[in-house]
């Protein structure tokens, strides 16, 4: 499998898989305090949502270990950073219609633009 397609592969698993568990998340709720600890752990057990998120971020970290084999891991990480933040935020405001503001748009596409220089000319 070439580079390029494990980056691309790497970085829309991470995605799915924040995407998995931040549905989950939405499925739980958040506990107040520590005597709702043990419902939360026990909710989350029998979430499908969870077992899907951890299975595909699974599949995501062996594709991430085949990567890293293969490539440097500043530019492998460069690599699948460069999409992932815009790919994650772009995918959290299609899936569950979450906004950011202009500055922070501006702060992931300047974030982008600087994990891509590592990685130019490597691949």
């Amino acid at each position: 499998m070439p580079v390029k397609l494990i980056i691309v592969t790497v970085t829309v698993t991470a995605v799915i898989g924040q995407l998995l568990l931040r549905r989950a998340a939405h499925g739980l709720g958040t506990p107040t305090g520590l005597t709702e600890l043990p419902h939360f752990i026990s909710n989350a057990i029998v979430s499908p949502w969870i077992y899907a998120s951890v299975s595909v971020q699974i599949l995501c970290y062996l594709l991430w270990l085949l990567l890293v084999g293969r490539e440097k891991l500043g530019v492998a990480t460069a690599g699948v950073g460069a999409g992932y933040f815009i790919l994650t935020a772009v995918s959290a405001w299609l899936v569950y219609g979450e906004s950011l503001s202009t500055l922070q748009w501006v702060g992931i596409l300047l974030v982008t633009l600087g994990v891509s220089c590592v990685g130019l000319g490597q691949l």
